[in-house]
């Protein structure tokens, strides 16, 4: 199992750790509910060194993305971000990603999923065939993510550049607490606002950032927020999992990401999803609040009211916002309209629910 820059950190402050991506990751501190509701009322920070970060630059590396991803990134200026996806062949997702534009035509930096670093980083170089400068930097990327609506407040401080008002999915780099080239991203996974932070850890970087994040928020109530709160938080948001609501069998379309995914442009599998999208789909991913007591899990089969299979679980758990059990999942078009009663089968119970509209909270 790998390291991140803080593991020690989390060891110390009592934190319960679970590989996740063949990282040794902190899933809790203090429990799920309380660090959920830091999030969402004030400020915590978690570490997500585990994700991957690609650089590809030079000449052909904007059309290289725009071949490899679903969203159009020619409309990206200096300093601005979007989420996208990376098609397969087969209608599915090998993927879904960020895409930084660095210096519009010249250098972007991709962000991906850390169960897919080495799939991801295939998948691109088996598309480059004009020869893009590539960088995997995965290994020496630090990522924080500090998320709420006072995380930027709290964060200020430490640096001069103006993190408070910035624009989201635009970023900015520059010294941020005593360290040089950090890149400050107004990202996240939570739906709370707040930053994301990406830097390498050359001469204790990490230790003195992390450091500076808690010297500076503890006294303001910020907490250390581990990836059971960041799977309730965007469970809650309705943002995808991949390998959860999103994975190699699920089309863009099929996930609600008609979004990002833009047919001006030429990209992989392009004729594919347009037939899909002129013949429409036959599944759609939505989103279900459980009428009757139980809490619904990955994978558990959907069901009509006759019993029949018409989809299953994705995501699912109890919203600590919400105070009610809520899911993600796959149903057949015809049972895909907010306010279909569907039910859920419960170790072989079915457990009616309905489905809404999503983001829950």
């Amino acid at each position: 199992m790998k390291n991140t820059p803080f593991t020690q950190k989390h060891l110390a402050l009592g934190a319960k750790m679970a590989e996740f991506a063949g990282y040794n990751m902190p899933i809790s501190y203090s429990g799920i509910n309380d660090e959920h509701a830091a999030v969402r009322t004030n400020a915590g920070v978690f570490d997500v060194s585990h994700m991957g970060e690609f650089i590809l630059k030079g000449e052909g590396a904007l059309d290289l993305i725009q071949r490899v991803t679903s969203n159009d990134a020619s409309v990206l200026k200096n300093g601005h971000a979007q989420y996208s996806c990376l098609p397969n062949e087969n209608g599915g997702i090998v993927d879904d990603l960020l895409v930084y534009c660095v210096e519009a035509n010249k250098v972007y930096m991709l962000v991906v999923n850390a169960s897919n670093i080495e799939k991801d980083w295939n998948w691109i170089v088996s598309k480059n065939t004009a020869g893009v400068e590539m960088h995997n930097i995965s290994d020496k990327t630090c990522l924080l993510a500090i998320q709420g609506p006072n995380a930027t407040k709290i964060l200020q401080p430490l640096t001069q550049m103006d993190i408070l008002n910035l624009p989201y999915y635009t970023f900015t780099k520059g010294v941020f607490a005593g360290v040089e080239n950090v890149l400050v991203s107004a990202t996240g996974y939570t739906g709370s606002g707040g930053v994301e932070i990406y830097f390498e850890d050359n001469d204790g970087a990490a230790e003195k950032i992390w450091n500076a994040i808690f010297e500076i928020g503890t006294p303001q109530g910020l907490k250390p927020i581990g990836l059971g709160a960041r799977d309730t938080l965007r469970l809650e948001k309705g943002f995808c999992l991949y390998g959860n609501d999103i994975d190699d069998t699920t089309s863009p379309l099929e996930a609600g990401l008609g979004w990002i995914t833009k047919f001006t442009k030429d990209f992989t599998n392009k004729s594919f999803f347009e037939n899909q999208k002129a013949a429409g789909v036959t599944k759609k991913l939505v989103g279900f609040e459980m009428i009757d007591r139980g809490i619904p899990r990955h994978d558990y089969l959907i069901k009509n009211e006759a019993g029949d299979v018409i989809g299953k679980v994705t995501s699912g758990t109890q919203a600590p916002s919400l105070q009610k059990a809520v899911g993600l999942g796959y149903v057949a078009t015809a049972h895909a309209t907010v306010g279909s009663e569907i039910y859920i089968d419960i170790r072989n119970t079915m457990v009616k629910a309905k489905v809404v509209k999503f983001p829950f909270a």
